[in-house]
């Protein structure tokens, strides 16, 4: 299967919802292309150290706002992995032939998921979010509480590339927990410093 590509300084995961700016010429005509046929767009990580190659395939589901010069917003959702089995040519964007990401066997131990859906619970809380119910069977669990919080993309990348939910429940409680300790320093910090101030006047 050949599509069109889309680097970016952003990882979208799979039930991810995220806006995009499209502004460069060649973009607007992968996602103007994606837009009239109802077609899904590959988006890959890139920063300084290069192109990854696993990536999500995207899917336009909005255009919040066109312009005259045609640079657009919308807002896409990730659908499935899948991973660059080689580069093509022809298109004014990157294109490539991609293959499906797969995860290998293996059955979700019940505690994991609840505790990463604990965790995932805990950060909404003290951030004063809003959360809707958690399904804590869904096979896409991980990505479904990963997709919700501001993370690395690094650390996005990695849960993308892990080969089991297992192993991306576990990944993903931990970096819920360390959010959410992050967050209470931060707070305590600010509060600290609100002390300081009214000390000093």
């Amino acid at each position: 299967m050949e599509i069109g590509l889309f680097p970016l300084g952003i990882v979208l995961l799979p039930t991810e919802r995220v806006p995009l700016h499209i502004f460069e010429p060649r973009y607007q005509e992968l996602v103007g292309e994606c837009i009239e046929s109802d077609d899904e767009f590959g988006l890959l990580y890139a920063d300084e150290d290069g192109v990854r190659e696993v990536g999500t395939l995207a899917r336009v589901a909005e255009v919040l706002e066109r312009f005259d010069d045609g640079r657009m917003n919308v807002v896409v959702e990730g659908s499935i992995r899948f991973r660059v089995e080689e580069l093509t040519r022809g298109r004014s964007f990157m294109t490539a032939e991609i293959g499906p990401v797969e995860d290998d066997d293996g059955d979700v131990d019940p505690e994991t998921a609840s505790k990463a859906a604990g965790s995932f619970r805990a950060l909404a809380a003290l951030a004063g979010a809003e959360t809707e119910e958690l399904d804590e069977s869904s096979p896409q669990l991980s990505f479904e509480l990963a997709a919700q919080v501001e993370l690395p993309p690094d650390s996005k990348q990695q849960l993308l590339e892990l080969r089991t939910e297992q192993e991306r429940l576990e990944a993903v409680a931990e970096l819920l927990d360390d959010a959410r300790t992050a967050l209470i320093a931060t707070r305590e910090l600010g509060e600290r410093a609100k002390r300081n101030g009214s000390r000093a006047s």
